[in-house]
């Protein structure tokens, strides 16, 4: 909604604060950077530039300084505008000769946050007044935040004054995010929105949307809607059919010897040499058993083979692993936990 604030209209996404941003390895540095801004305006990065691809977050993390400066310092004048909201208001100042008024809103504020600046690229008119906006808000001791989808260097025709001014603060980029980044911004959204989401389902799409923030929230929204409007669960097969237009079906993963190992090793703290070695003391032995067992349920490897990829050992040796784990497992819990995570670890479909 738009909020009348200190005779601007403001508008602001109240859903993009701090608290609704999801921070992950690509794009922590931006995150603290903007974070830093808006506890302490002008004082801390000035002027902040803030570049990365469409749908990252850049928008969200500028309006969100902007709504905590707004929350911590009632009395700022903040004004957060699109580059193309910036040019338009020139080209009606310049034509309705009102180019004091125009001057007078955008160099007399607190906090300039200025959105996507490589459309002003080529506007030589609309360059000029950004250029004075811009010196006099600084010289004033006065917060600029800029985000542009390219670093100030590729921009191409801005002119190099303009570019110079921006380099003068902190430059920060936000990256696509990681695999991780992107199921906790679709768990975030889930929890948010009061939704009980399996977690395979998040990976599924996780997993096949990697370009963009925007286009992930969107896939969880059209899954959320077709399971709602079709009175069906948030399951895997109902995803596989809402999203079935723009993700690929969910494939298995080869599940090989080797990745057994390795996670069997990565569960019990041990090293693969060690798993593959003579030793027979409890420590390694049970974790062996374990091991070959997996093998045996989620590949299509002979006992031959096992025993041969775990040292050389005899396949009568597998089979006693794989009968005694396959017995155990039936009344004890623990063991039937561990073998329940490491299987998904190798792949959240794969039935033991």
């Amino acid at each position: 909604p738009l909020v009348e604030k200190n005779g601007f209209i403001s508008n602001l996404n109240p859903k993009y604060t701090f608290n609704t941003f999801v921070v992950g390895n690509s794009n922590r540095f931006a995150h603290a950077a903007c974070y830093a801004v808006g506890e302490a305006p002008a004082r801390a990065y000035n002027p902040l530039f803030i570049y990365g691809g469409v749908g990252l977050g850049k928008t969200h993390l500028m309006q969100a300084i902007a709504h905590r400066i707004i929350e911590n310092r009632p009395s700022y004048s903040v004004v957060y505008v699109s580059s193309e909201q910036f040019t338009n208001e020139i080209i009606s100042a310049i034509r309705d000769d009102s180019t004091p008024s125009f001057r007078n809103k955008y160099r007399n504020v607190d906090v300039l946050l200025i959105d996507d600046i490589q459309f002003l690229a080529g506007k030589e008119r609309t360059q000029e007044e950004f250029f004075h906006t811009f010196n006099t808000l600084y010289e004033n001791n006065k917060q600029v935040v800029i985000s542009s989808d390219r670093p100030p260097k590729n921009i191409p025709t801005l002119e190099d004054r303009l570019r110079s001014r921006f380099e003068w603060g902190l430059i920060t980029d936000i990256q696509i995010p990681d695999l991780e980044t992107r199921i906790a911004i679709l768990r975030k959204k889930a929890s948010n929105d009061g939704l009980n989401i399996p977690l395979e389902v998040l990976d599924y799409i996780a997993d096949n949307i990697d370009s963009n923030i925007r286009e992930l929230e969107g896939a969880l929204v059209r899954l959320v809607a077709f399971a709602t409007i079709n009175n069906q669960p948030l399951s895997m097969e109902t995803a596989c059919e809402a999203l079935k237009d723009i993700m690929p079906p969910p494939v298995s993963k080869i599940i090989t010897i080797e990745c057994i190992q390795k996670e069997v090793c990565k569960h019990y703290g041990i090293t693969q040499n060690e798993l593959l070695s003579k030793k027979r003391n409890k420590q390694l032995v049970y974790p062996r058993h374990i091991a070959m067992y997996l093998c045996r349920k989620l590949t299509d490897a002979s006992f031959p083979l096992i025993g041969d990829q775990f040292g050389g050992r005899d396949h009568t040796t597998v089979m006693h692993g794989v009968d005694k784990i396959e017995k155990e497992s039936i009344g004890n819990h623990s063991l039937a936990s561990a073998l329940e995570k490491i299987s998904k670890q190798l792949d959240p479909r794969s039935v033991l």
